[in-house]
């Protein structure tokens, strides 16, 4: 299956999260964008270095200005159960606005074209580096990264798709 693509509307799929209850939800992506501006930005996995120590960072950081510029979510998705999820974000104690979203089973991955096969690795199938912006569903941006790099994905790159 061709990746997403500018142009294309974004699949509807489920993901997982804990809420500020700490109760285990799921929630549809198209619930999550439906009418709104929003970022979906995935990672290879979560408490890996280039994840950890930029490409979150990054968005946590910018999460502000991103709103300002009418950015009504911002949703990081990684190939991660939610509990994994939820350990990863506890460590961004300054976040305010980024959610960390589990596709545990690479289901929603698969749907956008973006899985990445890291068996070799001991990693199974997960996510290529991308990021989204997403208007009402129909994709602006589509910065998709290839191997493992980290060269078009960041928050500063979408900042320059707004």
């Amino acid at each position: 299956m061709a990746p997403i693509a500018v142009g294309d509307v974004l699949p509807d799929g489920k993901l997982a999260y804990f809420d500020e209850q700490d109760q285990l939800q799921d929630v549809s992506v198209h619930s999550l964008a439906a009418g709104k501006k929003v970022i979906l930005f995935g990672v290879p996995g979560a408490f890996t270095p280039t994840c950890s120590l930029k490409h979150v960072p990054g968005f946590v950081e910018k999460a502000e200005e991103l709103k300002s510029k009418g950015v009504a979510e911002i949703l990081c998705i990684s190939v991660n159960d939610p509990f994994v999820m939820k350990a990863w974000a506890k460590t961004y104690p300054e976040n305010k606005h980024v959610k960390f979203l589990a596709d545990g089973s690479a289901t929603y991955t698969h749907a956008l074209g973006l899985e990445l096969d890291l068996q070799e690795k001991g990693l199974g199938t997960r996510s290529r580096r991308f990021a989204l912006l997403v208007d009402d569903l129909k994709v602006k941006a589509a910065n998709i990264e290839g191997g493992g790099e980290f060269t078009v994905s960041s928050a500063d790159d979408i900042l320059k798709d707004l």
